[in-house]
């Protein structure tokens, strides 16, 4: 009987895990889901003429602008939201002074942070 149970519980394990994944690895929009947090929490600074575009070059008013990045390199790196900078200063894993978005307490939510770094996972795909 113990067995059976074991059994049982491990091929119900196994028929639901393929579903669990897909749930948790739906795929992430840039035009519905990365662009209007971009849109709500970095043009004002990230666009020409503002202050983040000046200083670093990062323009974000377009997929283009934004995989091409700063003055001093990508901030993207595809399929790797641990190593890209974008990720990086917003989840303040660099120095404070540019931790990002700047000036904003308590940072960008952690919800809107995900969608983020599973977008640049899923390859940072213009979709």
């Amino acid at each position: 009987m113990k067995n059976r149970t074991l059994l049982v519980a491990a091929v119900l394990a196994v028929l639901s895990y393929p579903a669990l994944a897909t749930v948790a690895q739906s795929e992430i929009s840039y035009k519905n889901d990365v662009l209007p947090i971009i849109h709500d929490y970095c043009l004002s600074c990230h666009q020409p003429g503002g202050k983040g575009y000046e200083k670093s070059g990062l323009n974000m008013t377009s997929y283009e602008s934004l995989m091409k990045g700063t003055k001093f390199g990508a901030v993207i790196k595809p399929g790797d939201s641990f190593t890209s900078i974008l990720i990086q200063v917003i989840e303040g894993r660099v120095h404070a002074s540019i931790k990002m978005p700047f000036g904003m307490d308590g940072g960008l939510a952690k919800d809107k942070i995900e969608i983020l770094k599973k977008w640049v996972n899923q390859g940072a795909k213009n979709n």
